[in-house]
């Protein structure tokens, strides 16, 4: 059934053995080229007792135009688009003609074939391991370089696919933003990203698992991050090296380097974890030990309801967050200053809850103290993991 459905086909069409066997590629094993050519012996020596003339590959293929034969040539070419890129896996995709792929579902629907591949998918898996071959890379699901080729024109784009880097980063002083901002000269960022651009020679973008203000410092087990390095150039970089040169610095340092997946990066990202402070409490009309004792006794496991603050209102939507207290104490220093320890919910406002912010959190240690209150420093000593 096969051998006549090929003969039926052949009879029309000029083929190759690799177009011949795409026909019916999802039956046996082998390669189409490998199936082609056995499917044409085969109907040869049927024609031959036929006393009809053998039908030989053509000299060019009325389908692929022998693109197959390309191959050679464009594994050089790959090689040379990629040449200063370091990486172990790869993929390889094609751009084919609208009219070839339409021509090929035309014979598809003419005769009836069911079991062939696309022209697109075959060429892709024999590039992909003639690349394999010459260069002792490869193929992978996720992987560090994708090629995609234009089998006729010859030319090649290739797609480096990012790297991603966990950590977690001490600011050890303030006045620094996270970010890059104008009349600051250095970032939590700058300074981490600097060093793995130097390293990987790509474009580093930096990601915090939320944010302190630039008087606040960031201390113990450090805050968690993420660095996404687009298109580098190396990708064996060495971490404990990186680490080295951020921690120099002497503003900054860098915790548990690592390498992990895009879904690992974003789940970094959207965890919201518990946060430990230290907050240095002013109160310009006095306040006693009693009373300090007695808002951290009243704070502890408090439902905080908080308006998005008025100094941030034009960078965040304005709405309502409904926030936790989970620990609270309190530590008198003298007549207008007392410690705040806190553990408190993710994305909870700490120098609001200490004012108030004109009644936009409640409660407040201004309205529990019944007196104006501020926080004159604050520190964030841990980020607390699930």
């Amino acid at each position: 059934m096969i051998v006549e459905k090929a003969g039926e086909v052949l009879e029309r069409h000029g083929l190759c053995d690799h177009c011949l066997g795409r026909l019916f590629a999802r039956l046996g094993k082998g390669t189409n080229e490998e199936r082609g050519r056995a499917i044409r012996f085969v109907l040869n020596m049927k024609r031959s007792t036929e006393g009809l003339p053998p039908i030989g590959e053509p000299e060019k293929c009325e389908l692929c135009g022998n693109v197959f034969e390309r191959i050679p040539e464009l594994v050089e070419r790959m090689k040379e688009s990629s040449e200063g890129i370091e990486f172990e896996t790869f993929l390889v995709g094609s751009r084919f003609p609208e009219e070839v792929r339409e021509k090929e579902g035309a014979i598809w629907r003419e005769f009836g074939i069911d079991t062939a591949e696309p022209i697109n998918r075959e060429f892709n898996r024999e590039l992909g391991k003639a690349f394999g071959m010459a260069t002792g890379k490869d193929t992978a699901k996720n992987p560090d370089v994708v090629f995609i080729v234009e089998p006729y024109s010859g030319e090649i784009e290739l797609q480096i696919n990012p790297l991603y880097v966990y950590g977690r980063y001490r600011k050890l002083a303030r006045g620094i933003p996270q970010t890059p901002l104008p009349d600051f000269e250095d970032s939590v960022a700058s300074i981490i990203c600097r060093a793995f651009s130097r390293a990987s020679g790509g474009k580093c973008i930096f990601k915090g698992a939320g944010r302190e203000d630039v008087d606040v410092r960031m201390l113990g087990n450090g805050r968690p991050f993420i660095v996404e390095i687009k298109r580098p150039k190396k990708r064996k970089l060495d971490l404990d090296a990186i680490a080295e040169a951020i921690n120099a610095s002497g503003k900054v340092e860098v915790l548990n380097l690592r390498f992990v997946s895009p879904k690992e990066a974003e789940e970094v990202l959207t965890k919201n974890h518990r946060k430990e402070y230290l907050a240095l409490v002013l109160v310009e009309d006095g306040v006693t030990p009693e009373e300090a004792e007695e808002v951290a006794e009243k704070l502890r496991g408090l439902e905080i309801r908080q308006r998005t603050p008025w100094r941030v209102r034009k960078v965040r939507a304005d709405r309502v967050r409904v926030k936790r207290v989970h620990e609270a104490e309190a530590r008198w220093l003298d007549e207008k200053h007392f410690e705040l320890r806190l553990i408190t919910d993710g994305g909870l406002y700490i120098k609001e809850l200490v004012s108030g912010d004109k009644g936009r959190t409640q409660p407040s240690v201004t309205s529990l103290l019944g007196k104006p209150a501020w926080c004159e420093r604050l520190d964030v000593l841990n980020i607390l993991d699930d």
